[in-house]
């Protein structure tokens, strides 16, 4: 046993990168098995090429858009930071990018051979749904891992440990920036064009959901691609890095001279990697219904990564660690892993709970939405709001019980352990919009209606999914900034110490100053969730414009004698979201620059900046992503046939409830989630050059 321990000592970081790459080469497998299923007839693959050639097209401006921000960023690091932190930062953009940019390019083409797979049963839909999904989870694990691995090992040899630990801030940096703006311009294309979509659609001419007449429904169905699948890629691509490298930090800062401490998270990584390879094989043999053979993969996941984490916790702690002058055992340790798992589980159920069909919350807004529009608004602000107790509460005890069993760097086991899932869970995330965009191929193909049967069940589930991810990777999101803020307090500790000076800050709530940042980091998350709402507003009324510009323009488009302009729409709000994402994405820089350059503020106030943004983060991102999915669904609760079905009053009700909750759920909330984080690693970051 001493030997094994020995080895996954020295070279536990080269077996996470092993594992990495099995995940990768499972993905591109999968690849295969997606691009060899039947595509369908010709007027399928022709409406799919479309919605290909949107995302695409939109995909590759808006990496030219970023990329330009990235450079300038780049290049000030290069110049007042370090060299292998901006170096680091390069990497962490370009993988970001990419994990966005093929998932997003798989999902396009499962999206029309989930329609054909439909044709024959719902299991195979569903296998081909997922399938689809699955490459972007392993993408996402595999590539964060191998990313932060290699930049690990490579600086160690290059520039020393110290350096290489302090440069991964910069990798963190790159990840999250560039997630922020896939996020924001994603959320804003698909809302828009969701949104102009249904107002005029359903409300105004009463066409069905992906009705080929609807000038905007191409458009719509690019969204859910550069929205869904591109811009939740970066998000948990950046959360997982992110935490992965906030693990490492707290471990070299608080457990200075034990290198176990910085192996052990990614043991993790690389051991959830063959955890959710094995959570896709169970989805994939699974004969039960959708949603249970998607929550099955998940527990598959979770109990494989749960067996696995035991010896390697041992082995790693023989003897168990001291920290803060307690020793720790290894099963301390392990409890502090297993506590991450379990809290992925928690807010699953929570999550579903509050934004499924089959449950209260969803069906009180439908039954709402009987006496009028504004009761049904009413509602699912309520449900958002009241959404937000159960996580909170069981993410304090998270906290509470992580931090008893091994301090700080218990928690930031914790939270790698809980982002250590992600390679199932954003299997989930992607499985909604593959099946969406399914849908949409066939009411546009004229196929029968049992097809679209079978594709809005599946869509209904997904609803759930990525309802449920959402929540997941904003609970996970909550945990790492809160690491992410102990790393910020042990770093300028550090470098106080380093200059020989003693470390007076105070961060006490009696302390006016720390006051001031909460008042200040609490603001950051509404501001910045306004500028979301409000550029999906303007260019989803730009699109309503349009809309109803082409259905008078040319009056055979109701009658089918004349086809809708569907790429003025899509210009339309490629634009708009190219234009409208820069300005959000980049306040929390200014915030945190702002209150650094201010030398009566300084790093106390910036420190109370940090908890503020992470509270009211939260809440506000859990009530808008939970409150945003319960319209969803309501509204689907009511299409199945409940409450007078299609066309009803209630119908359009819950049709204007689900157009406030677009951009509540796609676009403004989960926005937050890399927000936050980039407020906690600019501040790691400008230590030593403004303090």
């Amino acid at each position: 046993m001493e030997f094994f321990a020995l080895n996954l000592l020295d070279s536990g970081v080269q077996l996470s990168m092993v594992c990495a790459v099995i995940g990768l080469i499972f993905a591109f497998l999968l690849i295969g098995i997606v691009i060899r299923a039947p595509a369908g007839n010709e007027r399928m693959r022709q409406i799919a090429g479309a919605i290909q050639e949107g995302a695409k097209a939109y995909l590759n401006r808006q990496v030219v858009t970023i990329s330009v921000i990235a450079i300038v960023i780049f290049v000030l690091l290069f110049f007042f930071k370090d060299h292998p932190t901006s170096i680091g930062f390069l990497i962490g953009a370009v993988c970001s990018l990419s994990a966005g940019f093929i998932g997003m390019r798989v999902a396009v083409i499962a999206n029309v051979r989930t329609t054909q797979a439909a044709t024959t049963s719902l299991t195979r839909a569903l296998r081909m749904a997922f399938n689809g999904g699955a490459v972007t989870g392993l993408l996402v694990v595999g590539l964060a891992l191998l990313a932060v691995s290699i930049f690990y090992i490579t600086a160690s040899k290059m520039v020393g440990h110290d350096m290489a630990v302090r440069s991964l801030v910069g990798l963190a940096l790159g990840a999250s920036l560039i997630s922020v703006f896939a996020r924001l311009g994603g959320g804003i294309y698909t809302k828009a064009a969701d949104v102009g979509a249904d107002l005029v659609g359903k409300i105004e001419q009463g066409f069905e959901e992906d009705d080929p007449r609807n000038p905007a429904t191409i458009a719509d169905n690019v969204g859910d691609n550069v929205g869904d699948c591109a811009g939740m890629a970066a998000d948990v691509f950046e959360t997982y890095a992110v935490s992965l490298i906030g693990a490492i930090l707290v471990g070299a800062l608080t457990l200075a001279g034990n290198p176990a401490a910085i192996v052990y998270p990614f043991v993790l990584g690389g051991i959830s990697v063959l955890g959710a390879i094995c959570g896709v094989l169970f989805v994939n043999f699974s004969k039960a219904k959708p949603a249970a053979a998607l929550f099955g993969g998940v527990l598959t996941s979770a109990v494989v990564s749960a067996i696995l984490f035991w010896p390697a916790t041992h082995y790693l702690f023989p003897t168990g660690v001291t920290i803060s002058g307690i020793v720790r055992t290894p099963t301390q340790l392990y409890f502090a892993s297993f506590i991450g798992l379990v809290m992925t589980a928690v807010v699953v159920a929570i999550t579903n709970y509050y934004t499924s069909m089959r449950y209260a919350p969803v069906q009180k807004i439908a039954r709402a939405s009987e006496t009028g529009h504004a009761t049904n608004i009413i509602a699912g602000l309520a449900v958002g709001q009241h959404a937000t107790a159960l996580p909170v509460g069981f993410i304090g005890i998270a906290i509470l019980l992580s931090f008893h069993f091994a301090g700080l760097y218990g928690i930031a086991i914790a939270v790698m352990s809980m982002l250590s899932m992600a390679g199932i869970i954003i299997s989930l995330d992607s499985f909604g919009p593959i099946t969406d965009n399914a849908g949409g191929v066939a009411v546009m193909s004229n196929l029968p209606k049992e097809v679209r049967a079978v594709t809005d069940q599946l869509d209904a589930v997904g609803n759930t999914m990525k309802a449920v991810t959402k929540g997941y990777a904003i609970a996970s999101a909550g945990l790492a900034a809160l690491v992410l803020f102990g790393s910020y307090v042990e770093e300028l500790k550090a470098h106080v110490t380093r200059n020989g000076e003693p470390f007076v800050f105070q961060f006490s709530l009696t302390e006016p100053k720390v006051i001031i940042g909460l008042f200040l980091g609490g603001l950051l998350p509404f501001i910045f969730t306004a500028f979301s709402m409000d550029a999906v507003g303007k260019a989803a009324g730009a699109v309503v414009r349009e809309v109803r510009r082409q259905l008078k323009a040319k009056p055979g488009i109701l009658t089918g004698q004349d086809t809708p302009e569907y790429g003025t729409c899509v210009d339309i709000v490629t634009k708009a979201a190219l234009r409208e994402m820069i300005v959000p994405a980049l306040l929390p820089l200014v915030f945190v620059v702002a209150v650094a350059v201010i030398k009566p503020l300084g790093p106390v106030v910036l420190g109370g900046l940090l908890v503020g943004t992470i509270v009211t983060g939260l809440f506000v991102a859990i009530a808008m992503t939970s409150g945003g999915g319960a319209w969803d669904n309501a509204k689907k609760f009511i299409e199945e046939g409940n409450l007078g079905g299609k066309g009803s009053f209630a119908h359009q009700a819950a049709v204007t409830g689900d157009t406030v909750g677009d951009p509540y759920k796609d676009t403004a909330g989960p926005a937050i989630n890399p927000m936050i984080k980039v407020v906690n690693i600019v501040a790691i970051l400008i230590i030593p050059i403004f303090f």
